[in-house]
């Protein structure tokens, strides 16, 4: 990939899915913000102390960000209060997004473009973005990013399971301040889809053991990740009770040929949604090297793998809340056309396109 050029911001930065992506096609990361201090440890101990990493971006005033042409943001959701705009312009009220969406985190985004102007922005959250608070909540970010701030808008929810050997759908959202083509429908995909094979431990001797995922010669997976008797009983006695009552609630047991649930950022407290089948013991769960792994951080055998500074319990919580990282490698090329060249600050053609 030729070398793109430009300058980016990781807002709501995690441990730097999104940031995969851009520095992939040759983008230069010149701004942070990450209030989580174990996430921040993560960040930095993966992509260097080139510059200090912000806090809360509440408190940082756009004005003190520096120039920038892509802005990317997994922002959390949040609900918005929403009045109507004739009740709004009969009490002599503004109706923009400073109005609609002030008291969340939305609005530090839209601010920051506001200010900024960037040629391009990716935004990502949970599919359920769509239709929370009855949809209202996407229809005001969406009118916000168009209507107010004039800039041309594709949506799309994406499943990682093309990259990754996981389901993880969760919403993108793009947009750039001139009329591109830009088309989610371009989006390349890897021709072979990965199993759980391809990121579990081998257990072989193939692979050199990593304390404390795994050990001895063979590097074995440490007994410490398979479940206990009594918490294995608790989740089989759930699991029936759910059965049972017709719900769908229960553990995924999966072995190498499988595809795994969505992983989350509760899978420190028992591991039930990704649970790997063990002959003869019983399973366990997935280690954070694996995690890694599973969510494209990472593949096994790499000469420079991705740093797991922080506690397993902070490991799963992080992995659980990133982007997977090849998802955002694949939507940074394929806006990287217009990412390339300085272009003319007018106001864009408005547009959406999503589904």
């Amino acid at each position: 990939m030729a070398q793109a050029g430009f300058d980016f911001i990781d807002l709501f930065a995690g441990i730097g899915g999104l940031r995969v992506g851009f520095e992939n096609i040759g983008g230069r990361c010149v701004f942070t913000s990450e209030w989580n201090a174990f996430s921040q440890q993560t960040y930095k101990a993966n992509f260097g102390d080139e510059h200090p990493i912000a806090g809360d971006i509440t408190a940082i005033h756009e004005a003190d960000i520096p120039a920038h042409d892509v802005l990317l943001a997994g922002f959390p959701c949040q609900p918005f209060s929403i009045a109507g705009v004739s009740k709004k312009n009969s009490l002599g009220r503004v109706h923009g997004f400073a109005d609609e969406t002030q008291g969340t985190l939305f609005f530090d985004v839209a601010r920051i473009i506001a200010h900024h102007r960037p040629r391009a922005f990716l935004l990502e959250n949970v599919k359920n973005l769509v239709s929370h608070d009855k949809g209202k909540t996407f229809e005001v970010i969406i009118r916000t990013l168009t209507e107010e701030l004039g800039y041309e808008v594709h949506w799309r929810i994406v499943d990682a399971r093309a990259w990754v050997p996981q389901h993880r759908e969760r919403i993108f959202i793009v947009g750039f301040r001139e009329p591109t083509t830009f088309d989610f429908d371009q989006l390349v995909r890897p021709k072979k889809h990965p199993t759980l094979a391809d990121i579990l431990h081998p257990e072989d001797g193939t692979e050199t053991a990593e304390p404390h995922y795994t050990e001895g010669p063979e590097a074995k997976v440490s007994d410490r990740y398979t479940l206990t008797p009594k918490l294995w009983e608790y989740l089989q006695k759930y699991a029936a009770k759910h059965k049972a009552a017709g719900n769908g609630f229960g553990f995924g047991l999966f072995d190498g040929t499988g595809v795994a649930r969505t992983l989350s950022a509760r899978y420190y407290k028992d591991g039930s949604e990704v649970l790997i089948a063990q002959p003869g013991k019983n399973p366990r769960r997935l280690t954070p090297r694996e995690c890694a792994r599973l969510m494209g951080f990472d593949r096994p055998g790499s000469n420079k793998p991705f740093v797991i500074p922080v506690s397993d319990t902070q490991a799963y919580k992080q992995f659980g809340n990133a982007v997977a990282a090849p998802v955002a490698v694949s939507i940074a090329e394929t806006m990287a056309p217009w990412l390339s060249n300085i272009v003319a600050l007018k106001p864009a053609k408005r547009r959406t396109v999503g589904r």
